[in-house]
Parts: structure tokens; sequence; C-alpha cells
């Protein structure tokens, strides 16, 4: 069903596009008879040109977990209330960010601050690539402001950390194909007397792409131990993969850092001047209000950007 809807997406998109292009080929050809168009063209351009950008985007994301939902956890840095409620503004802006996209959004665990803001929270966003966007995000995110906690009206400096991680099911599909496994049948070992068999009807097989091997030979049969060792096998990969997993989500969580300066993936500056600047990619926003109103996507497209040129 997700590759179904994958490619009505896709269908839909070239459809549009066709579509577009039709559009404004035809406002070029009423401009050449003399009609007043120019409003109309620059609206039908500018509005292919953010299309055109969000598909590019989404080119951008190829890896494993990249179509899946997000999990969000925002945690305010050191600095009591101050901090807290920077990082309520946060959770305000990714909120208005997947608002903005079309995403579903479920708030798992909200821990008010004790004057303002936030101790913790944790959410969902559930939409098409959700994690894929969002993984720029992950790191610590600075705030410098004339504090509202302030009587003296003073500048601080605020820390607050965003963790991203995708949301995974615990349904493994374990599909094992004739060719990635060898069967060997041998002759039972056992008790003597009338327990030993004298027939090749213990059955030994291997996965070979891991090595794994499951072994069975209590049944006379060798059409049962071939059926309890593949349920054996299937078993083994299980944990195989669960394993994965988690050595997945152990690099997932190394990749967290300290909520202190020097840390930071971004700075919002609101005083002495206002400027947001991402510190790894070196985009910069001068309408600080656009961005915490939920408009992340030129620091989303410029991290993806980045991210594909370190690959390559």
């Amino acid at each position: 069903m997700r590759e179904k809807k994958r490619l009505e997406h896709a269908l839909a998109i070239d459809a549009d596009l066709a579509r577009r292009g039709d559009d404004i080929a035809a406002y070029f050809d009423l401009a050449k008879e003399g009609e007043s168009v120019d409003a109309d063209l620059q609206r039908e351009i500018t509005s292919l040109r953010d299309l055109i950008d969000k598909l590019e985007t989404e080119t951008l994301l190829s890896g494993e977990n990249d179509a899946r939902n997000a999990i969000v956890t925002i945690h305010p840095g050191a600095g009591g209330t101050e901090s807290q409620d920077w990082a309520d503004m946060l959770l305000r802006m990714y909120l208005r960010w997947a608002e903005r996209q079309g995403f579903e959004t479920i708030l798992y665990d909200y821990q008010p601050g004790e004057e303002a803001g936030l101790k913790s929270a944790t959410f969902a966003v559930n939409g098409e690539y959700a994690f894929g966007l969002l993984q720029g995000e992950i790191g610590v995110h600075r705030l410098v402001r004339i504090s509202p906690f302030d009587q003296a009206k003073r500048r601080h400096t605020s820390f607050a950390s965003v963790f991203v991680s995708p949301e995974i099911d615990d349904s493994i599909e374990i599909v094992i194909k004739p060719e990635d496994i060898r069967i060997d049948t041998y002759r039972s070992s056992g008790k003597g007397g009338q327990h030993v068999n004298t027939t090749d009807s213990a059955v030994r097989i291997t996965h070979i792409a891991t090595g794994l091997v499951a072994n069975c030979q209590n049944e006379r049969s060798q059409h049962k131990n071939k059926d309890r060792a593949m349920s054996m096998l299937r078993s083994k990969l299980y944990e195989f993969e669960m394993e994965k997993k988690r050595a997945a989500t152990k690099k997932i969580e190394d990749s967290k850092l300290d909520i202190e300066f020097g840390s930071q993936i971004r700075s919002y500056v609101l005083q002495p001047y206002r400027m947001i600047k991402d510190h790894r990619t070196k985009m910069e926003v001068g309408d600080v209000d656009r961005v915490l109103d939920g408009d992340l996507q030129p620091f989303i497209r410029a991290y993806l950007l980045a991210r594909r040129g370190e690959k390559q």
C-alpha cells in the first residue's frame, strides 16, 4: 500500500507538471497576441519554481528510514525559565512546520516548566518523508535575545536540544529465498536400538548471507525436520534484524550532543541584530519571524544538499 501510494503520488506530480507547463505556454501565446499577462505569468512561474524545489528535496531523501514518520524530542539546556521558554518556542516552530507540510502531529509527552516553557516534549510527525526532512534538526539550537523574564532587560543566550528518530514498527517480515540458503541432510545421531534413524532425515539449513545455521533431527520425517529448521532459521534471522535495528538506534543516540555553548548546529539571533544561521551549511535567513513560524524549508533543503555533496 505504501508503494502504491508512492506511485500514485509520482503520477499525480507528473500530470501536474505537464499542466503547469501548458498553462505557462498558453500565457506566452497570449502575451504574443498583446494580452497583459505579466502578473499571472509571474505567479505561475513562482508556483512552478516552488514545486520544483520541493521535488528536488524529495530526490535527496534516499536513506533507509527517510520515508518513515518521525518522533521528535525537545529538551531545554541549563538556564531555567529562559531555556525552557526557548524549548517551547522550538516546539511551536516544528508544529507549525508540520502543519505547513500537511503532516499529522501527535503530542506524546509535555512536561511544563515552573514559570513558563517546557522541561521536555515528545511528539510524532506522521507523513511521507517526515524523518528524512527532520533529521537535519538533530542537535543543539542556540537563541540570543533580550530576555522577557529579566527585569533589567539584559541579553541572554539559551540552548535547547532536538532529537529526531524514525518511527520503526515491531513487525519484521522475514523472507527467505531458496537461492539464499543451503540445505544439507545427514543421518540422525542418537540413542541406539530402535531410536537409531537409518535414513538421512536430519536437516541443516545455512543462510548464506549471514552464516546463520539451523539444525533439526528430532523428527523421523525429513520433511518435518526441514519445516522445524526453517522455523528456527526465521527466528534467528528475526533476532539478527532486531540486533541491526538496535545498532542503528545506538548510532543515532550517539549523535546527540551536549546542550552547551560550542555544540550548536544553528543560532537564532534576535538581538543586537536579527539573523538565523546554520553553522553546518552556512545558510542564513534574516526573516526570523517567518522561520520561527515554521518556514524551515531553506534550512532543510540546504542540509540535504550538503549531505548529498558529502556522499559524492
